[in-house]
Protein backbone atom coordinates (compact mmCIF):
# COMPACT_ATOMS: atom_id res chain seq x y z
CA UNK A 1 0.00 0.00 0.00
CA UNK A 2 3.02 2.46 0.67
CA UNK A 3 4.06 2.16 -3.20
CA UNK A 4 0.76 3.41 -4.43
CA UNK A 5 1.07 6.93 -4.07
CA UNK A 6 4.31 7.31 -5.20
CA UNK A 7 3.16 5.51 -8.88
CA UNK A 8 0.28 7.91 -9.27
CA UNK A 9 2.62 10.61 -8.78
CA UNK A 10 4.38 9.30 -11.09
CA UNK A 11 1.62 8.78 -13.63
CA UNK A 12 0.66 12.23 -12.83
CA UNK A 13 3.47 13.98 -13.66
CA UNK A 14 4.02 12.09 -17.12
CA UNK A 15 0.64 13.49 -17.77
CA UNK A 16 1.15 16.51 -17.23
CA UNK A 17 4.61 16.39 -19.56
CA UNK A 18 2.37 15.05 -21.94
CA UNK A 19 -0.26 17.93 -22.12
CA UNK A 20 3.29 20.22 -22.30
CA UNK A 21 3.89 18.50 -25.15
CA UNK A 22 0.86 18.48 -27.05
CA UNK A 23 0.55 22.00 -26.44
CA UNK A 24 4.39 23.17 -27.55
CA UNK A 25 3.12 20.92 -30.90
CA UNK A 26 -0.19 22.47 -30.98
CA UNK A 27 1.50 26.10 -31.20
CA UNK A 28 4.05 25.03 -33.60
CA UNK A 29 1.07 23.84 -35.81
CA UNK A 30 -0.64 27.13 -35.55
CA UNK A 31 2.73 28.56 -36.64
CA UNK A 32 3.05 26.61 -39.73
CA UNK A 33 1.08 26.57 -42.63
CA UNK A 34 -1.70 23.68 -42.67
CA UNK A 35 -1.84 21.66 -45.51
CA UNK A 36 -5.62 20.95 -46.58
CA UNK A 37 -6.58 18.42 -49.16
CA UNK A 38 -7.84 19.86 -52.34
CA UNK A 39 -10.97 17.33 -53.84
CA UNK A 40 -9.18 16.32 -57.30
CA UNK A 41 -6.38 18.79 -57.27
CA UNK A 42 -2.77 18.77 -55.03
CA UNK A 43 -2.85 20.19 -52.03
CA UNK A 44 -2.85 23.84 -51.19
CA UNK A 45 -0.97 26.25 -49.52
CA UNK A 46 -3.15 28.68 -47.03
CA UNK A 47 -1.23 30.87 -45.10
CA UNK A 48 -1.61 31.73 -41.32
CA UNK A 49 -3.34 34.34 -40.59
CA UNK A 50 -1.76 37.45 -39.78
CA UNK A 51 -0.57 38.20 -35.83
CA UNK A 52 -2.87 40.92 -34.23
CA UNK A 53 -0.53 43.06 -33.63
CA UNK A 54 0.98 43.25 -37.55
CA UNK A 55 -0.56 46.65 -39.38
CA UNK A 56 -3.53 46.25 -41.91
CA UNK A 57 -2.29 45.62 -45.29
CA UNK A 58 -3.87 47.90 -47.94
CA UNK A 59 -5.17 46.62 -51.37
CA UNK A 60 -4.02 47.27 -54.73
CA UNK A 61 -3.99 50.79 -55.80
CA UNK A 62 -6.13 52.11 -58.41
CA UNK A 63 -3.83 51.61 -61.98
CA UNK A 64 -4.57 55.13 -62.78
CA UNK A 65 -2.79 56.41 -59.54
CA UNK A 66 0.28 53.89 -60.89
CA UNK A 67 0.91 56.00 -63.95
CA UNK A 68 3.14 59.47 -63.33
CA UNK A 69 1.09 62.53 -63.25
CA UNK A 70 2.87 63.84 -66.36
CA UNK A 71 1.91 60.67 -68.60
CA UNK A 72 -1.93 61.16 -67.73
CA UNK A 73 -1.35 64.68 -68.39
CA UNK A 74 0.23 63.93 -72.02
CA UNK A 75 -2.27 61.16 -72.48
CA UNK A 76 -5.10 63.39 -71.39
CA UNK A 77 -3.47 66.00 -74.03
CA UNK A 78 -3.26 63.45 -77.12
CA UNK A 79 -6.52 62.24 -77.23
CA UNK A 80 -8.11 65.76 -77.32
CA UNK A 81 -5.19 66.73 -79.74
CA UNK A 82 -6.10 63.56 -82.01
CA UNK A 83 -9.56 64.99 -81.50
CA UNK A 84 -9.60 68.45 -82.94
CA UNK A 85 -6.81 67.18 -85.71
CA UNK A 86 -9.58 64.82 -87.23
CA UNK A 87 -11.99 67.69 -86.55
CA UNK A 88 -9.97 69.98 -88.98
CA UNK A 89 -9.18 67.48 -91.44
CA UNK A 90 -12.73 66.69 -92.38
CA UNK A 91 -13.50 70.67 -92.09
CA UNK A 92 -10.52 71.05 -94.83
CA UNK A 93 -11.60 68.15 -96.90
CA UNK A 94 -15.36 69.94 -96.71
CA UNK A 95 -13.66 73.22 -97.23
CA UNK A 96 -11.96 71.66 -99.95
CA UNK A 97 -15.24 70.54 -102.21
CA UNK A 98 -16.54 74.04 -101.76
CA UNK A 99 -13.33 76.06 -102.37
CA UNK A 100 -14.80 78.18 -104.79
CA UNK A 101 -17.60 79.01 -102.98
CA UNK A 102 -15.55 79.93 -99.56
CA UNK A 103 -13.14 81.79 -101.29
CA UNK A 104 -15.86 83.54 -102.77
CA UNK A 105 -17.62 84.49 -99.25
CA UNK A 106 -13.84 85.41 -97.82
CA UNK A 107 -13.53 87.88 -100.73
CA UNK A 108 -16.99 89.65 -99.77
CA UNK A 109 -15.82 89.67 -96.24
CA UNK A 110 -12.22 91.14 -97.09
CA UNK A 111 -14.46 93.78 -99.76
CA UNK A 112 -17.07 94.39 -97.53
CA UNK A 113 -14.70 95.52 -94.42
CA UNK A 114 -13.39 97.69 -96.92
CA UNK A 115 -16.46 99.53 -98.78
CA UNK A 116 -18.55 99.12 -95.03
CA UNK A 117 -17.21 102.96 -94.01
CA UNK A 118 -18.72 104.52 -96.89
CA UNK A 119 -21.56 102.70 -95.81
CA UNK A 120 -21.75 104.52 -92.57
CA UNK A 121 -20.60 107.80 -94.11
CA UNK A 122 -23.76 107.56 -96.01
CA UNK A 123 -26.23 106.85 -93.70
CA UNK A 124 -24.49 109.11 -91.14
CA UNK A 125 -25.45 111.97 -94.03
CA UNK A 126 -28.87 110.70 -93.92
CA UNK A 127 -29.31 108.21 -97.12
CA UNK A 128 -31.45 105.27 -96.70
CA UNK A 129 -29.87 101.90 -95.96
CA UNK A 130 -30.82 99.93 -99.60
CA UNK A 131 -29.69 103.57 -101.23
CA UNK A 132 -26.38 104.00 -99.59
CA UNK A 133 -25.30 100.10 -100.31
CA UNK A 134 -26.39 100.40 -103.62
CA UNK A 135 -24.40 103.28 -104.52
CA UNK A 136 -21.32 102.12 -102.28
CA UNK A 137 -21.45 98.38 -104.11
CA UNK A 138 -21.93 100.10 -107.30
CA UNK A 139 -19.41 102.40 -107.09
CA UNK A 140 -16.81 99.75 -105.72
CA UNK A 141 -17.23 96.99 -108.59
CA UNK A 142 -17.21 99.85 -111.24
CA UNK A 143 -14.25 100.95 -110.14
CA UNK A 144 -12.57 97.52 -109.69
CA UNK A 145 -13.57 96.88 -112.94
CA UNK A 146 -12.22 100.09 -114.34
CA UNK A 147 -8.86 99.37 -113.06
CA UNK A 148 -8.88 95.52 -114.76
CA UNK A 149 -9.99 97.21 -118.01
CA UNK A 150 -7.19 100.00 -117.76
CA UNK A 151 -4.67 97.21 -117.30
CA UNK A 152 -5.43 95.00 -119.69
CA UNK A 153 -5.37 98.58 -122.46
CA UNK A 154 -2.45 99.37 -121.71
CA UNK A 155 -0.94 96.15 -121.93
CA UNK A 156 -2.48 95.66 -125.51
CA UNK A 157 -1.17 99.56 -126.43
CA UNK A 158 2.26 98.57 -125.48
CA UNK A 159 2.51 94.64 -126.65
CA UNK A 160 4.18 95.19 -129.36
CA UNK A 161 6.80 98.03 -128.66
CA UNK A 162 7.63 95.29 -125.33
CA UNK A 163 7.93 92.73 -127.74
CA UNK A 164 10.56 94.55 -130.16
CA UNK A 165 12.19 95.63 -126.83
CA UNK A 166 12.59 91.93 -125.89
CA UNK A 167 13.39 90.76 -128.95
CA UNK A 168 16.76 93.41 -128.63
CA UNK A 169 17.15 92.60 -124.86
CA UNK A 170 17.94 89.08 -126.65
CA UNK A 171 19.98 89.71 -128.85
CA UNK A 172 22.21 92.39 -126.70
CA UNK A 173 22.25 89.22 -124.39
CA UNK A 174 22.96 87.05 -127.07
CA UNK A 175 25.89 89.59 -127.64
CA UNK A 176 27.40 89.99 -124.11
CA UNK A 177 27.34 85.74 -124.07
CA UNK A 178 29.46 85.74 -127.10
CA UNK A 179 31.90 88.40 -125.69
CA UNK A 180 31.75 87.18 -122.28
CA UNK A 181 34.66 85.36 -120.25
CA UNK A 182 32.18 82.43 -120.13
CA UNK A 183 33.33 81.28 -123.83
CA UNK A 184 30.36 80.69 -125.02
CA UNK A 185 29.50 80.11 -128.77
CA UNK A 186 27.24 81.14 -130.89
CA UNK A 187 26.56 77.21 -131.89
CA UNK A 188 25.85 76.74 -128.20
CA UNK A 189 23.83 79.47 -127.94
CA UNK A 190 21.37 78.36 -131.06
CA UNK A 191 21.68 74.48 -129.96
CA UNK A 192 19.89 76.36 -126.78
CA UNK A 193 16.62 77.91 -128.34
CA UNK A 194 16.34 75.09 -130.88
CA UNK A 195 16.00 72.83 -127.65
CA UNK A 196 13.65 75.69 -126.23
CA UNK A 197 11.60 75.70 -129.59
CA UNK A 198 12.03 71.50 -129.53
CA UNK A 199 10.38 71.84 -125.84
CA UNK A 200 7.31 73.79 -127.08
CA UNK A 201 6.52 71.34 -130.29
CA UNK A 202 6.72 68.69 -127.94
CA UNK A 203 4.13 70.17 -125.22
CA UNK A 204 1.83 71.46 -127.97
CA UNK A 205 -0.70 69.24 -126.89
CA UNK A 206 -0.08 69.88 -123.14
CA UNK A 207 -0.61 73.48 -123.74
CA UNK A 208 -3.82 72.90 -125.61
CA UNK A 209 -4.60 70.81 -122.55
CA UNK A 210 -3.64 74.05 -120.46
CA UNK A 211 -5.30 76.47 -122.86
CA UNK A 212 -8.76 73.93 -122.63
CA UNK A 213 -8.47 73.90 -118.92
CA UNK A 214 -7.80 77.59 -118.88
CA UNK A 215 -11.32 78.10 -120.54
CA UNK A 216 -12.96 75.95 -117.03
CA UNK A 217 -10.95 78.38 -114.81
CA UNK A 218 -12.13 81.21 -116.14
CA UNK A 219 -16.04 80.37 -115.70
CA UNK A 220 -15.06 79.46 -112.33
CA UNK A 221 -13.57 82.63 -111.84
CA UNK A 222 -16.94 84.87 -113.44
CA UNK A 223 -18.67 82.34 -110.99
CA UNK A 224 -16.50 83.05 -107.77
CA UNK A 225 -16.57 86.97 -108.95
CA UNK A 226 -20.43 86.60 -109.21
CA UNK A 227 -20.67 84.81 -105.80
CA UNK A 228 -18.59 87.31 -104.23
CA UNK A 229 -20.42 90.71 -105.67
CA UNK A 230 -23.99 88.94 -104.52
CA UNK A 231 -22.31 87.99 -100.58
CA UNK A 232 -20.75 91.80 -100.70
CA UNK A 233 -24.10 93.64 -101.64
CA UNK A 234 -26.08 91.62 -98.65
CA UNK A 235 -23.20 91.45 -96.23
CA UNK A 236 -23.37 95.52 -96.85
CA UNK A 237 -26.99 95.37 -96.47
CA UNK A 238 -28.25 93.09 -94.02
CA UNK A 239 -25.20 92.58 -92.12
CA UNK A 240 -26.64 92.75 -88.19
CA UNK A 241 -28.53 90.38 -88.96
CA UNK A 242 -26.17 87.82 -90.58
CA UNK A 243 -24.34 88.06 -87.29
CA UNK A 244 -27.39 87.95 -85.15
CA UNK A 245 -28.28 84.48 -86.80
CA UNK A 246 -24.94 82.97 -86.60
CA UNK A 247 -24.66 83.60 -82.77
CA UNK A 248 -27.76 81.13 -82.98
CA UNK A 249 -25.38 78.60 -83.86
CA UNK A 250 -22.86 78.70 -80.77
CA UNK A 251 -23.83 76.88 -77.96
CA UNK A 252 -25.17 79.43 -74.96
CA UNK A 253 -22.48 79.42 -72.62
CA UNK A 254 -20.28 80.01 -74.75
CA UNK A 255 -22.19 82.68 -76.76
CA UNK A 256 -21.21 85.95 -74.83
CA UNK A 257 -17.88 85.18 -75.11
CA UNK A 258 -17.91 84.92 -78.74
CA UNK A 259 -20.69 87.86 -79.21
CA UNK A 260 -17.55 90.10 -77.36
CA UNK A 261 -14.91 88.67 -79.95
CA UNK A 262 -16.79 89.37 -83.17
CA UNK A 263 -16.35 93.32 -82.87
CA UNK A 264 -12.70 92.56 -82.40
CA UNK A 265 -12.05 90.36 -85.08
CA UNK A 266 -14.33 92.68 -87.03
CA UNK A 267 -12.10 95.59 -86.24
CA UNK A 268 -8.83 93.54 -86.61
CA UNK A 269 -9.88 92.39 -90.48
CA UNK A 270 -11.25 96.17 -91.31
CA UNK A 271 -8.16 97.66 -89.94
CA UNK A 272 -5.65 95.27 -91.86
CA UNK A 273 -7.43 95.70 -95.19
CA UNK A 274 -7.56 99.09 -94.88
CA UNK A 275 -4.43 99.91 -93.84
CA UNK A 276 -3.31 97.30 -96.54
CA UNK A 277 -4.97 99.18 -99.26
CA UNK A 278 -3.41 102.51 -98.22
CA UNK A 279 0.20 100.95 -98.27
CA UNK A 280 0.04 99.21 -101.69
CA UNK A 281 -1.64 102.11 -102.95
CA UNK A 282 1.28 103.79 -101.38
CA UNK A 283 4.43 101.12 -103.22
CA UNK A 284 2.23 101.37 -106.73
CA UNK A 285 2.66 105.05 -106.83
CA UNK A 286 6.25 105.37 -105.70
CA UNK A 287 7.49 102.50 -107.81
CA UNK A 288 5.45 103.34 -110.15
CA UNK A 289 6.50 107.21 -110.80
CA UNK A 290 10.12 105.72 -110.82
CA UNK A 291 9.06 103.40 -113.75
CA UNK A 292 7.83 106.33 -115.69
CA UNK A 293 10.76 108.90 -115.49
CA UNK A 294 12.89 105.35 -116.45
CA UNK A 295 11.05 105.33 -119.03
CA UNK A 296 10.28 102.22 -118.68
CA UNK A 297 7.55 100.31 -120.83
CA UNK A 298 4.33 99.23 -119.24
CA UNK A 299 4.72 101.42 -116.02
CA UNK A 300 1.24 101.83 -114.86
CA UNK A 301 0.44 97.91 -115.46
CA UNK A 302 3.46 97.29 -113.49
CA UNK A 303 2.36 100.03 -110.87
CA UNK A 304 -1.11 97.92 -110.81
CA UNK A 305 0.67 94.44 -110.45
CA UNK A 306 2.65 95.91 -107.34
CA UNK A 307 -0.59 97.21 -105.90
CA UNK A 308 -2.26 93.63 -106.07
CA UNK A 309 1.32 92.10 -104.69
CA UNK A 310 1.09 94.17 -101.99
CA UNK A 311 -1.84 91.89 -100.89
CA UNK A 312 0.47 88.73 -100.47
CA UNK A 313 2.73 89.86 -97.59
CA UNK A 314 6.81 89.48 -98.20
CA UNK A 315 6.56 87.61 -100.97
CA UNK A 316 4.02 89.67 -103.14
CA UNK A 317 6.32 92.58 -103.00
CA UNK A 318 8.93 90.52 -103.81
CA UNK A 319 7.93 89.14 -107.10
CA UNK A 320 6.28 92.00 -108.29
CA UNK A 321 9.70 93.84 -107.76
CA UNK A 322 11.95 91.28 -109.19
CA UNK A 323 8.95 91.43 -112.45
CA UNK A 324 9.82 94.98 -112.52
CA UNK A 325 13.70 94.86 -112.76
CA UNK A 326 13.41 92.39 -115.49
CA UNK A 327 11.25 94.38 -118.10
CA UNK A 328 13.66 96.89 -116.89
CA UNK A 329 16.37 94.75 -117.72
CA UNK A 330 15.30 93.18 -121.00
CA UNK A 331 13.72 96.92 -122.46
CA UNK A 332 16.68 99.15 -121.44
CA UNK A 333 19.92 98.45 -119.63
CA UNK A 334 21.53 97.23 -116.56
CA UNK A 335 21.99 100.45 -115.70
CA UNK A 336 18.42 101.25 -115.54
CA UNK A 337 17.52 97.59 -113.89
CA UNK A 338 20.05 98.28 -111.28
CA UNK A 339 18.22 102.20 -110.99
CA UNK A 340 14.73 100.03 -110.23
CA UNK A 341 15.89 97.48 -108.28
CA UNK A 342 16.79 100.47 -106.13
CA UNK A 343 13.43 102.23 -105.93
CA UNK A 344 12.04 99.18 -105.08
CA UNK A 345 14.06 98.53 -102.43
CA UNK A 346 13.79 102.01 -100.86
CA UNK A 347 9.83 101.55 -101.16
CA UNK A 348 9.93 98.37 -99.70
CA UNK A 349 12.23 99.16 -96.79
CA UNK A 350 9.68 102.26 -96.24
CA UNK A 351 7.19 100.10 -96.62
CA UNK A 352 7.96 97.83 -93.67
CA UNK A 353 9.76 100.02 -91.30
CA UNK A 354 7.33 103.07 -91.13
CA UNK A 355 3.92 102.46 -93.16
CA UNK A 356 2.96 99.54 -91.62
CA UNK A 357 4.00 99.74 -88.80
CA UNK A 358 2.35 103.15 -88.77
CA UNK A 359 -0.73 102.46 -90.54
CA UNK A 360 -1.48 99.32 -89.60
CA UNK A 361 -0.65 99.86 -85.83
CA UNK A 362 -0.44 97.27 -83.16
CA UNK A 363 -4.03 95.27 -83.44
CA UNK A 364 -3.03 93.71 -86.88
CA UNK A 365 0.65 93.10 -86.43
CA UNK A 366 1.66 89.66 -86.13
CA UNK A 367 5.39 88.02 -86.33
CA UNK A 368 7.20 87.80 -89.45
CA UNK A 369 7.60 84.36 -88.91
CA UNK A 370 4.11 83.27 -88.58
CA UNK A 371 3.62 85.59 -91.91
CA UNK A 372 6.01 83.47 -94.00
CA UNK A 373 4.72 80.22 -92.27
CA UNK A 374 0.69 81.26 -93.11
CA UNK A 375 1.63 82.10 -96.51
CA UNK A 376 3.41 79.47 -97.38
CA UNK A 377 0.55 77.25 -95.82
CA UNK A 378 -2.37 79.52 -97.61
CA UNK A 379 -0.14 79.11 -100.67
CA UNK A 380 -0.25 74.96 -100.30
CA UNK A 381 -3.73 74.49 -99.39
CA UNK A 382 -5.47 77.07 -101.98
CA UNK A 383 -2.74 78.22 -104.25
CA UNK A 384 -2.79 82.47 -104.39
CA UNK A 385 -6.32 83.01 -102.98
CA UNK A 386 -4.96 81.17 -100.06
CA UNK A 387 -1.64 83.46 -99.63
CA UNK A 388 -3.90 86.58 -99.62
CA UNK A 389 -6.13 85.12 -97.12
CA UNK A 390 -3.65 83.40 -94.69
CA UNK A 391 -2.46 86.84 -93.08
CA UNK A 392 -6.01 88.46 -92.16
CA UNK A 393 -6.89 85.01 -91.08
CA UNK A 394 -3.75 85.21 -88.57
CA UNK A 395 -4.67 88.44 -87.40
CA UNK A 396 -8.22 87.48 -86.86
CA UNK A 397 -7.11 84.58 -85.03
CA UNK A 398 -4.69 86.49 -82.49
CA UNK A 399 -7.12 89.09 -81.65
CA UNK A 400 -9.96 86.23 -81.02
CA UNK A 401 -7.95 83.84 -79.11
CA UNK A 402 -6.18 87.19 -76.95
CA UNK A 403 -9.78 88.43 -76.06
CA UNK A 404 -11.39 85.21 -75.61
CA UNK A 405 -8.30 84.17 -72.65
CA UNK A 406 -8.87 87.52 -70.59
CA UNK A 407 -12.79 87.56 -71.33
CA UNK A 408 -12.33 83.90 -69.14
CA UNK A 409 -9.77 85.26 -66.75
CA UNK A 410 -12.06 87.76 -65.63
CA UNK A 411 -15.03 85.88 -65.33
CA UNK A 412 -13.09 84.00 -63.29
CA UNK A 413 -11.73 86.65 -61.09
CA UNK A 414 -15.61 87.78 -61.23
CA UNK A 415 -17.11 84.77 -59.94
CA UNK A 416 -14.36 84.09 -57.41
CA UNK A 417 -14.55 87.32 -55.43
CA UNK A 418 -17.25 86.97 -52.50
CA UNK A 419 -20.73 88.35 -53.71
CA UNK A 420 -21.27 90.11 -50.29
CA UNK A 421 -18.17 92.27 -49.93
CA UNK A 422 -16.62 92.78 -53.81
CA UNK A 423 -17.95 95.88 -55.41
CA UNK A 424 -20.13 94.89 -58.58
CA UNK A 425 -17.51 93.43 -61.35
CA UNK A 426 -17.48 96.09 -64.03
CA UNK A 427 -19.24 94.17 -67.43
CA UNK A 428 -16.42 92.38 -69.82
CA UNK A 429 -15.65 93.38 -72.62
CA UNK A 430 -17.97 91.90 -74.40
CA UNK A 431 -21.01 94.10 -73.92
CA UNK A 432 -21.42 94.92 -76.72
CA UNK A 433 -23.58 91.19 -77.13
CA UNK A 434 -25.67 91.28 -79.71
CA UNK A 435 -24.38 94.07 -81.33
CA UNK A 436 -20.79 93.68 -82.66
CA UNK A 437 -19.29 95.45 -85.51
CA UNK A 438 -19.25 93.21 -88.06
CA UNK A 439 -23.00 94.07 -87.51
CA UNK A 440 -22.12 97.20 -88.36
CA UNK A 441 -22.10 96.11 -92.21
CA UNK A 442 -25.50 97.57 -92.67
CA UNK A 443 -25.79 100.70 -91.57
CA UNK A 444 -22.83 101.37 -89.26
CA UNK A 445 -25.24 103.48 -86.63
CA UNK A 446 -27.70 100.82 -85.46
Amino acid sequence: MSRVPAWLSQMGTGLTRMGEHLDRRRAEADETPVTVAAPESDPVSVPPPPPSYAPAASGRPDPVSAIPWGMRVAGEAAWRLLVLAGMLWVLMRVISAVQLVVMAFVAALLITALLQPTVAWLRRLGVPRAVATALTAVAGFVLMGLVGWFVVWQVMENIDDLSNRVTDGINELKRWLLNSPFHVTEGQINDLAKSLSDAVGSNAEGITSAGLQGVTVMVELLTGIFLAMFSTLFLLYDGKRVWQWSLKLVPAQAREGVAGAGPRAWHTLTAYVRGTVIVALIDALFIGLGLYFLEVPLAVPLAVIIFLGAFIPLVGAVISGALAVVVALVTQDVFTALMVLLIVLGVQQIEGHVLQPFILGRAVRVHPLAVVLAVAAGGLVAGIAGAVVAVPLVAVTNTVVGYLRAYSAERDLRHASPPATAAPAPEPAAATVGTPAVAEGSDGQE
